[in-house]
């Protein structure tokens, strides 16, 4: 029983340096999940033209600015466009991002999506994000935006 109990921090502190965004550099052509390249990919602003009627889906590459890295685990990023910020998620949690990686101009690769994001998740990705709680209770609606699940990413 001793050794299960002394065991039980270790397992602990293990958990919880797993949960973190890796700790690597974001420097041009540093490459996150699955190979990318920047050839027939469109703008941010093009793909928010073209997909926003809930429920639209498309199999794309996209280029953009970062905005914003989920700082919990580097899990998903906000990208800029005209139209506000993209939800990238990293398809079936495959890979993470570095925090470093906002600012940065990049190309994903995956399907995007225009749907309605609920406003637990809204809540939830603001906690994630480092927002502090008064802004977490500030979101009430949800929103319509794009939704794209990232196989790879590319920093450019």
């Amino acid at each position: 029983m001793k050794k299960i109990l002394a065991l039980l921090p270790v397992l602990f502190i293990s958990v919880l340096v797993m949960a973190q965004p890796p700790k690597v550099t974001a420097d041009k052509g540093a490459i996150f999940g699955a190979k990318v390249s920047e050839a027939d990919a469109v703008s941010a602003d093009l793909l928010a033209e073209n997909l926003n009627t809930p429920g639209d889906t498309k199999t794309v590459k996209v280029i953009g600015k970062v905005t914003e890295v989920c700082k919990a685990e580097g899990c998903w990023v906000r990208m800029a466009t005209k139209n506000g910020d993209m939800l990238i998620k990293m398809k079936d949690h495959a890979f993470l991002v570095p925090v470093a990686l906002e600012g940065k101009t990049i190309v994903a690769d995956g399907e995007a999506t225009f749907r309605e994001t609920t406003v637990a998740q809204l809540r939830h990705f603001a906690e994630d994000a480092g927002k502090s709680q008064k802004e977490i209770d500030e979101i009430t609606e949800p929103k319509k935006e794009i939704v794209f699940q990232a196989v790879g990413i590319k920093v450019l």
